[in-house]
């Protein structure tokens, strides 16, 4: 039996468990957000800075987009998460990963790695979701859009190829010297 056989078993949601996983989704975005602006400020003057820059401005949309999804399934985000979402945020906007927002060297690189796995924590949700939106318990709820949702995915795997490819074209910045 694979998993959309198995989802008529079960016949409503989690709420309460798809509330956390929305908070802390949106936690992690929050930060992400930050660490985008941080990245592209790294590469600031640079091509690979501007499509960081524009990266960090539709991850900011998405986050928005996750936001309005969570209080149209009836949920206000947790003031202890948003706290802790804002806290981590302004952490972020100082760039632990690159402190000297260098382009060579290993914090570079972990940047970028960074980059890549908040991308994928966040095609993860829209998959998930998408998942969800199928089943018949999600098809009773009009926020959880396939439609929209499939956007979304589709997005985040967009932006994972686009960091993967300034990831390539930047290398030689860290890894090889004169």
């Amino acid at each position: 039996m694979n998993d959309h056989e198995q989802a008529p078993l079960r016949t409503r949601l989690d709420k309460e468990t798809l509330f956390g996983y929305l908070d802390t989704h949106l936690l992690g975005a929050t930060n992400g957000v930050r660490l985008f602006e941080a990245a592209s400020r790294s590469w600031d003057g640079t091509a690979s800075g501007a499509e960081l820059a524009e990266l960090a401005r539709g991850i900011s949309g998405e986050r928005d987009t996750l936001v309005r999804l969570i209080y149209a399934l009836g949920h206000r985000p947790g003031r202890l998460k948003m706290a802790a979402a804002h806290s981590g945020a302004l952490i972020s906007s100082v760039n632990p990963i690159n402190l000297l927002r260098r382009k060579s060297g290993e914090g570079a690189q972990l940047e970028f790695e960074a980059l890549q796995s908040l991308l994928r924590g966040k095609e993860a949700l829209w998959d998930t979701l998408l998942f969800v939106a199928d089943t018949p318990a999600g098809r009773r709820e009009p926020a959880l859009d396939p439609t929209e949702l499939k956007r979304l995915l589709t997005a985040a795997r967009e932006q994972q190829q686009t960091v993967a490819r300034l990831m390539r074209e930047t290398a030689v910045e860290r890894f090889f010297s004169n």
